[in-house]
């Protein structure tokens, strides 16, 4: 009776551990892995051309992947859940999401976090949803989340994900390419995680110079910035290559960073500061380089619990930073109350100098 017992026991044991054990290796073998740069294709609807002295507006939007809006709150930021309610609230937000880019009728468009077929946003083309909305603008999409399944949360797992960053212009362009950006996690985690990267979109203006376009999404919940500080690093030594060519630059988008000329302590809350969010460092960058923020409103919220109002700690993380070249005109938060994603949109207008 012992021995059938503790027989028992061991299969109660080893059958779990063999099946996370062979999950391992699964996620192992099938990890993404993208090549350091990689050529992109856009759909060419556009035929208008960049001139010198011409204003430009660009809008960057971390989405969320349509699954964070303001009755949401998500594992990784202290929560438990990973998705929005249902379907149906997933296609509203979308929906919502669609109709303010078509209002806001930027140049330009960065935008984060789009799924394409992820569990978490009930397997809506996103990427393809928002390319049929703004019809008119050429698109590109890189991915930077893929993963055949996430385990966590244990009730609530997220699923497969495949998500990217998506950029829509109105201007023709020359290339797009991905880069992949450095600093990954330790095994197993990198598996699950994100493969961070941005996209360099290049659009030829009439004085022979470019306007190089990146548009990015750091990482946020890298214990001591280690991470991020590669991901600078990186940024930084591509702006300065483009910076010597004289070509414009601007640099757009989920920064996950407290930014420069921004007081998160200008915002109403209860919260305290989270211990993911680290202020920029200093002394980033080129001399002359411009950050284009809106510091009165916020662009993002904390997700430990859903949106109340004056409870949960906001800051400002979405934003630019331009060229000494380019003249800032004015910046725009959108204050959407975070009613169908974790980030408000920001939108600056900026001129060609």
């Amino acid at each position: 009776m012992l021995r059938r017992t503790l027989t028992w026991i061991g299969w109660i044991i080893a059958i779990p551990v063999a099946i996370a054990a062979l999950f391992l290796i699964y996620v192992t073998l099938v990890d993404y892995k993208p090549a350091s740069e990689t050529e992109l294709e856009a759909s060419h609807n556009s035929q208008q051309a960049l001139k010198q002295g011409d204003s430009v507006t660009v809008t960057t939007f971390n989405i969320g992947y349509a699954g964070l809006d303001q009755g949401q709150d998500f594992f990784m930021d202290g929560g438990k859940r990973s998705r929005s309610s249902s379907k149906e609230q997933t296609a509203t937000n979308l929906d919502a999401i669609a109709h303010f880019l078509q209002e806001t009728q930027s140049d330009f468009y960065l935008l984060q976090e789009v799924d394409t077929k992820s569990s978490r946003s009930y397997k809506i083309d996103e990427a393809a949803a928002l390319s049929d909305t703004l019809s008119d603008y050429d698109s590109t999409y890189a991915v930077n989340y893929k993963v055949p399944w996430v385990p966590v949360p244990v009730f609530d797992p997220m699923g497969t994900v495949r998500s990217g960053l998506m950029t829509l212009s109105t201007f023709q362009s020359t290339s797009h390419i991905r880069y992949d950006l450095p600093g990954k996690e330790s095994w197993p985690v990198q598996q699950l995680e994100l493969d961070r990267a941005l996209i360099a979109s290049r659009f030829p203006v009439d004085n022979g110079k470019e306007l190089v376009l990146i548009n990015l999404h750091l990482s946020a919940f890298d214990k001591g910035g280690a991470i991020r500080k590669q991901q600078l690093d990186f940024l930084d030594g591509f702006i300065r290559e483009e910076s010597d060519k004289g070509n414009y630059l601007i640099v757009g988008g989920d920064w996950n960073h407290s930014l420069p000329s921004t007081d998160a302590a200008a915002f109403e809350a209860e919260q305290e500061w989270p211990e993911w969010l680290q202020p920029f460092p200093e002394g980033f960058g080129l001399e002359g380089l411009q950050w284009a923020n809106d510091p009165a409103v916020p662009s993002v919220r904390t997700l430990d619990i859903p949106y109340e109002k004056g409870v949960n700690f906001l800051a400002v993380i979405d934003g630019f930073l331009v060229s000494p070249n380019i003249g800032i005109t004015s910046v725009k938060g959108h204050d959407l109350g975070f009613a169908n994603s974790d980030h408000n949109p920001v939108t600056g207008q900026f001129v060609l100098n």
